[in-house]
């Protein structure tokens, strides 16, 4: 069955951008509903998590879409985990021969390396409902960063000759599309149980750096909010909100 659009998605595209994050803040300013994904051919000013720079060279996706999903803060931080299942299952089709995991919080693996990587902005103060969300997802089709402290990878680079970025954002907006109704009728916990059957390292060693000091453990999964469970030497679990994450 050949993959379709999904309905009531708009669609705007660019040859070149700054950021598609920051042409969703822009749109959503400016008024507009969404769901409307922004694409662009290349950017001159991508970024990823923590205000790191995101190499956004041709040939790869960059793509973000806006929403508004109505709903809490802490609610639509969910839907990162909901992106990756989605910019997993979007590169099984375009790569069936791959395997790719996700890794906590929001990025995808290929061969244990990063493939894909998501940016969640929104415009809201504490737990208060965004009056917009904007989830930037980014795909190494054509080439890959060398120079990252989490070694990351490219469709081609693996031997799959990279696919349109086009064709990727077909699958990643259909894809994404069921998620999201998935999450919105049946809450976080289906989407949590789909995110860990696709997770990287769970039941490894891993190692959680966050902002004050660095926690080393075995990956247990996430709780109910989405936070990591890092079962630490002394058998205590802890449930660790936003970190780092890198394989022991």
């Amino acid at each position: 069955m050949s993959v379709q659009w999904p309905k009531g998605y708009a669609l705007k595209s660019f040859e070149v951008i700054d950021s598609t994050n920051e042409e969703a803040k822009r749109l959503a300013a400016a008024g507009e509903a969404g769901p409307v994904w922004i694409s662009a051919g290349r950017q001159t000013a991508g970024r990823g998590r923590r205000g790191r720079s995101w190499q956004s060279p041709s040939g790869n996706l960059a793509a973000t879409l806006m929403l508004r999903p109505g709903k809490p803060a802490g609610a639509c931080a969910q839907l990162s985990f909901a992106a990756a299942i989605a910019a997993r299952d979007a590169l099984v089709a375009l790569a069936p021969a791959l395997e790719f995991r996700v890794k906590w919080p929001n990025d995808v693996l290929a061969g244990g390396r990063k493939v894909a990587g998501i940016l969640l902005e929104s415009a809201s103060q504490g737990d208060a409902v965004p009056t917009w969300l904007a989830i930037g997802i980014g795909m190494n089709l054509a080439m890959h960063p060398e120079d990252t402290e989490f070694p990351a990878t490219s469709l081609a680079t693996l031997g799959v000759p990279a696919p349109k970025p086009d064709d990727a954002l077909l699958h990643l907006a259909a894809n994404f599309a069921k998620w999201y109704e998935v999450w919105r009728g049946e809450g976080f916990a289906a989407i949590r149980d789909a995110w860990l059957a696709r997770a990287a390292g769970l039941g490894g060693r891993i190692r959680a750096r966050l902002a004050h000091e660095e926690a080393s453990g075995v990956f247990e999964g996430i709780d109910d909010n989405g936070a990591l469970l890092l079962r630490t030497g002394s058998g205590i679990v802890r449930a660790i909100p936003a970190a780092e994450v890198f394989f022991a």
